[in-house]
């Protein structure tokens, strides 16, 4: 995640170019953030952490909101590039639903906690924020109905439920086993959550052949 590489806060005075400037408020944005939540978060402990004053803060995002929007917006993509990785990583159906399932564990497991802005933001009453939440899931889900409609020769409708239901457990358990502090490791737990899934997706046949995957 890009955000959060510059995570070591630099001594005021320091000149940066205008796009790694950019870069550092919003890894330091990003700490502040998941620590506090966007509430609790104020412009002066993102500009304390970043080692900047406030007025250069304002120079590169007018407001707290344009700053959590453009970290919100950075890292939805980042899931979506990851789930679109996952399913053309391989041929393989079963592969692809370990990729994917995988992808999103790596997600919520990246130290710079940015899964959090996504999926457990304290700001989902704010229209904006509802409206990038909502997109990078129905984009998510997009792609991988994608490979089941074509897989399947199941109908878009139905495609697109099975593959809101994939995205959805994913996300969901893995977040349960980070905030649970499993002992299982993150390997182990994919390949456990990809033969739930099989399990259900093997049993649609694969279209154009005599059924076997």
């Amino acid at each position: 995640m890009t955000a959060i590489e510059h995570t070591q806060a630099r001594p005021r005075g320091t000149r940066l170019p205008r796009r790694a400037r950019r870069e550092q408020l919003l890894g330091a944005a990003q700490e502040v953030f998941v620590a506090q939540g966007y509430h609790a978060a104020a412009m002066d402990d993102i500009a304390e952490r970043a080692g900047v004053s406030k007025p250069v803060l304002y120079q590169h995002f007018p407001g707290k909101l344009e700053l959590y929007l453009a970290l919100l917006d950075q890292h939805c993509e980042s899931l979506l590039q990851a789930v679109r990785t996952a399913l053309a990583s391989t041929s393989d159906n079963k592969l692809r639903v370990e990729a994917t399932m995988d992808a999103y564990f790596a997600y919520v497991e990246d130290e710079g906690g940015a899964f959090r802005l996504v999926f457990e933001s304290d700001l989902t009453n704010e229209p904006a924020v509802r409206e990038r939440v909502d997109k990078v899931s129905l984009e998510c889900a997009e792609a991988i109905c994608e490979v089941i409609a074509e897989d399947t020769g199941l109908p878009r409708e139905q495609s697109m439920l099975l593959a809101v239901g994939l995205g959805g457990v994913s996300q969901v358990v893995a977040r349960y086993w980070l905030s649970s502090n499993s002992q299982i490791p993150r390997d182990t737990a994919v390949n456990l959550l990809t033969s739930l899934a099989w399990r259900g997706i093997a049993g649609f046949p694969l279209h154009g052949t005599d059924g076997h995957h």
